[in-house]
Order: structure tokens, then C-alpha cells, then sequence
């Protein structure tokens, strides 16, 4: 998963995935690292922070609500899996992350910090 490493609320969401990624089937590179090569990628930086995008091993592209959908199922969130792969309410999520993401950092500064607390209290309880 390809994420913005400057927002608190995406580095929130990243934490989390993490604590629950004991299959090892999900890696994050933040696209303001060294890490992320958009030549590589095929993808510019700008594009990545404008929706959010994930690679297969296979090199296959996914993007938008689709990358939650895959994300949720491979950290063992079934229920938040199922939600995001119904085709029915798709156009919505896709909305919503869609308005998130253009006004990420406006709402990640009221958000963000709370919940990077939240999900680092939590992570230190588990540990």
C-alpha cells in the first residue's frame, strides 16, 4: 500500500493495519520516502496522493476504495472487508475517500492526531 506518510490520520490507519498484519501480507511505503519510485510504480507522487493506491506482487495496480477492501480482508477485518466490496455502496465510498483525500490534511489535522493517540495506545496495549 502506497500512503501519504505527512498526514497523521493515513499514518493512524497505516499503524493499525500494521498491528493486524500478522500474515506479513500487506508492506506500506509512504510516497514522500526514498522508498517510493513512481517510475516504478507507474504512478506520480501527485497521483498517489490523490487516491490511494496498492500493488499486487504480480505488479497489478488497484486504486481508490477497492485498496481498502483488499487491505481490510488481508488484515483480518472481514466485516470492514465485506463493507467496501459492495458494489451497491461503492459510488458512495468512493465519494467520500475521494472528498478525504482532496481535503486529507485539513481533516487529518482536526482528526489525525486523536486517532494516531488512539491507535498507539492501542498498539501499546496489545504489545
Amino acid at each position: 500500500m502506497y500512503y501519504d506518510g505527512l498526514c497523521p490520520l493515513c499514518q493512524a490507519e497505516i499503524l493499525f493495519l500494521s498491528g493486524r498484519n500478522q500474515a506479513g501480507l500487506l508492506r506500506f511505503i509512504d510516497v514522500n520516502s526514498l522508498q517510493y519510485s513512481a517510475a516504478t510504480v507507474g504512478v506520480s507522487c501527485q497521483q498517489a496522493l490523490d487516491s490511494m493506491y496498492a500493488q499486487y506482487d504480480d505488479g497489478k495496480l488497484i486504486s481508490g476504495v477497492e485498496v481498502f477492501s483488499a487491505a481490510y480482508e488481508r488484515a483480518d477485518l472481514p466485516k470492514l472487508a465485506w463493507f467496501f466490496s459492495r458494489p451497491s455502496l461503492r459510488p458512495m465510498l468512493t465519494w467520500g475517500y475521494r472528498f478525504f483525500a482532496k481535503n486529507r490534511h485539513t481533516i487529518s489535522g482536526v482528526l489525525g492526531p486523536t486517532a494516531l493517540r488512539l491507535v498507539k495506545a492501542a498498539s501499546k496495549q496489545k504489545g
